[in-house]
């Protein structure tokens, strides 16, 4: 998106459904200048409707049915605010997203598809699980098919609804779980009859196949309750289960019928633009919209033909363009899986069980899944022609720069930088060889002072704020400092005074949040407009005793560092769209970690820094020169975060690792694993990271046990050794 263009809409979506999926996917292609995309879903990824039978059935792996939100975000150039919508004031513009608060919007899209939860049967919530939303029934599967494997659980499951999803349900468990285990039981439970309104040949070959498995069906069944053991009918006969799953119909999310939208039985009713019949500034499509002008059973296929409508009509009403109308089909084909590789086809009240359908309906479905695989890769601005001498060099070592830490200087030139500074002696100012905070004596009080700003890398405000307050807080915890006051710096993007306002009240509100349960008090700050949102903040803490600085480690002393590394090269990954949703998310959690219960607990510390910008190395080598001494390091027990070391595998790097490298690795001697990912890792910028500290080894056990009990997965990673400042990897 062009910067010169300022921010003046926001369309906020709630949900990754199909729909969604496909607006993002085309708004990716063709984005509406000055409109700020938002996208609220509880999960990383969105599981395709169509590919579950076949994933429960074990015919496709995880990852082939999930859309991945982080890189469909990034490649629409929206923001992912992980989090459930609960609440909505349609006449504040505003949804209240679960645990964070609440979001603005100008346009609002609402795609979050339906539930099989059962809640009102007796003992459903705690026991059973609905077949929709798919991610956690999926994730329910996988851990119970792992157990029927090894034996820990009977191969026992009860399925509630005997239509056509719950009997396709039902084929592909039963299907998996013979391949796993003996004895396997599934149950199908039908209230009145199963399998209505599909054709009679399309009954007649879903009856034969569940024949075939040895499926058990009850028609006319009534359940009184759903326990650990199974499911009771109101007959008192306990039907044994392990696993039971609502699959009886459709069904709205209960937090609608709390907000003042219209309704038609708990779903949003919407009209031919797919708007809500009462509101222009909110639309919706997928299963949880009710056409009120050609209702139509729940089904993905709607959502899939809508998604191009509902583009086109935001696209309309952020410009005064006309909307246009979508007219969904009367009739669709189903192909319907049986368990094993094979499908029957229902349309207009035939049905058909042929050889070959299975592979027709893979094709289908790999075609749809195949649009989030590979997104359409987005020309390079052509470079000016006449440029001087290096531009293009430099776009060639470094084409994108990365956010956080990744996009400091490197550690050579910033040191040589200060090394020529002339030197103030100051009575007040307290020196500490090769500290990034500073320590002031004032009046016998000692008070410690830092400052650090990063260039945004997520387009969420609010997440950023919250990792740029507690990376710049890492310096006061590092030097056993209680955090005192905080100035913020904020760098906002061209925006209307609108966006603004609404930009900085998330800002302040999670900087707020952090700063307060630091017990740090926001005194004032500075903002101003830039190219792209960068946020900073100075600090300053009060130590009641000497502070840590990074002299002072002595051989023998234990080196224990506190958060896994890898943040650099995930957020790289992530910004050339290479880099998983679990991944990314994984993390952004480790960097939303505040330090405070890791400063406690190594409150003894010999030496201390916090892990950022110039690596692990980098870091540990400042504590060497400082401390006059050498490290060794076990590389195996340098903790990786999820998916760092893929990436670095796969030749993924931060724009600042070269040069974190080039300074440090001359000063490294590798023994072992000199051209492996852990130790690369090590030159990785990291954003927000752990605490490095060195321990004395008489205490190190007690540290560790302290930190672990506090959530705290704190690791020992090496000794302080003698010789000259370096360090040797074993």
């Amino acid at each position: 998106m062009d910067n010169r263009i300022p921010l003046t809409q926001d369309v906020v979506f709630i949900g990754g459904g199909h729909a969604h999926a496909l607006v993002l996917r085309r708004w990716g292609m063709a984005p509406v200048p000055g409109a700020r995309l938002t996208l609220i879903d509880p999960n990383p990824r969105a599981p395709y409707t169509g590919m579950l039978p076949g994933y429960v059935a074990g015919h496709y792996d995880r990852d082939a049915l999930d859309i991945d939100l982080v890189r469909l975000a990034r490649f629409a150039g929206a923001r992912l605010v992980q989090g459930r919508a609960v609440a909505l004031d349609r006449g504040a513009q505003r949804v209240t997203v679960e645990g964070r608060g609440d979001i603005a919007y100008d346009l609002l899209s609402i795609d979050i598809g339906i539930t099989s939860a059962m809640d009102e049967l007796p003992g459903f919530a705690k026991h059973g699980i609905g077949a929709k939303p798919l991610g956690p029934y999926a994730a329910r599967w996988r851990c119970f098919v792992e157990d029927a494997a090894q034996g820990r659980v009977a191969p026992q499951v009860a399925v509630i609804g005997a239509g056509v999803a719950g009997v396709e349900l039902a084929l592909a468990m039963h299907h998996r779980l013979a391949q796993v285990a003996q004895d396997v039981q599934v149950t199908v439970l039908e209230a009145s009859d199963a399998l209505q309104g599909i054709a009679k040949g399309t009954r007649k070959a879903l009856f034969r196949a569940m024949r075939d498995a040895g499926i058990t069906l009850r028609e006319r069944a009534a359940i009184a309750e759903v326990t650990a053991e199974g499911v009771t009918l109101e007959t008192d006969e306990a039907i044994a289960a392990g696993l039971v799953v609502g699959a009886a119909g459709a069904r709205p999310w209960g937090w609608l019928n709390d907000t003042d939208l219209p309704l038609e039985k708990g779903f949003i009713k919407v009209d031919q633009a797919l708007r809500v019949a009462d509101d222009a500034a909110v639309f919706a499509a997928g299963d949880c919209a009710h056409l009120t002008h050609a209702p139509r059973p729940k089904a993905g296929v709607y959502a899939v033909r809508a998604a191009p409508v509902l583009y086109d009509n935001l696209r309309a009403a952020l410009t005064g363009a006309s909307t246009r109308a979508f007219r969904p089909q009367g009739d669709f084909l189903k192909l319907v899986s049986l368990g094993a590789k094979q499908a029957v086809a229902d349309k207009g009240g035939f049905g058909l069980h042929l050889p070959g359908l299975w592979r027709w309906k893979d094709r289908i479905d790999q075609a749809f899944m195949q649009q989030f695989r590979d997104f359409p890769a987005m020309p390079a601005p052509k470079l000016p022609d006449g440029a001087a001498h290096g531009v293009r060099a430099e776009l060639s070592d470094h084409p994108v720069i990365c956010g956080g830490c990744g996009a400091k200087v490197g550690p050579g030139a910033l040191g040589d930088l200060l090394d020529s500074l002339p030197q103030l002696n100051r009575p007040d100012v307290i020196s500490l060889p090769g500290d990034d905070a500073g320590v002031l004596d004032i009046a016998g009080q000692r008070q410690v002072i830092s400052t650090d700003h990063l260039r945004a890398f997520t387009l969420d405000p609010w997440r950023m704020a919250r990792i740029a307050a507690i990376h710049a807080l890492g310096d006061v915890w590092a030097m056993g400092a209680t955090p005192q006051a905080a100035l913020v710096n904020i760098v906002l993007p061209r925006m209307s005074e609108r966006l603004q306002r609404r930009t900085m009240g998330e800002i302040m509100q999670a900087a707020g949040d952090v700063m307060a349960e630091a017990g740090a008090a926001i005194i004032g700050g500075h903002t101003t407009q830039g190219a792209e949102m960068t946020l900073g903040f100075t600090v300053t803490g009060l130590c009641e005793n000497a502070p840590i600085g990074l002299a002072g480690a002595r051989p023998g002393d234990a080196l224990i560092l506190t958060k896994p590394i890898g943040t650099g090269v995930i957020l790289a990954a992530e910004m050339a769209g290479r880099a998983d949703g679990d991944t990314v998310m994984g993390a952004l959690r480790s960097m939303d970690r505040p330090l405070a219960a890791d400063a406690r607990a190594l409150a003894g510390a010999h030496a201390m820094t916090d892990v950022t910008g110039f690596g692990l190395a980098g870091h540990l080598l400042a504590i060497c020169k400082a401390s006059g001494c050498a490290a060794q390091v076990t590389l195996a027990d340098v903790p990786l975060l999820d998916g760092a070391k893929d990436l670095l595998d796969a030749g993924q790097r931060s724009s600042l690792h070269a040069a974190n490298a080039a300074y440090a690795a001359p000063m490294v001697t590798a023994e072992r694993g000199g051209d492996s990912p852990h130790y690369e890792a090590l030159f990785d910028p990291q954003t927000a990271g752990g605490l490095l500290a060195v321990i004395d080894p008489a205490q190190a056990g007690s540290v560790l046990s302290r930190l672990q009990a506090q959530g705290v997965c704190a690791v020992q990673i090496g000794t302080v050794v003698e010789g000259s400042p370096g360090l040797v990897l074993r």
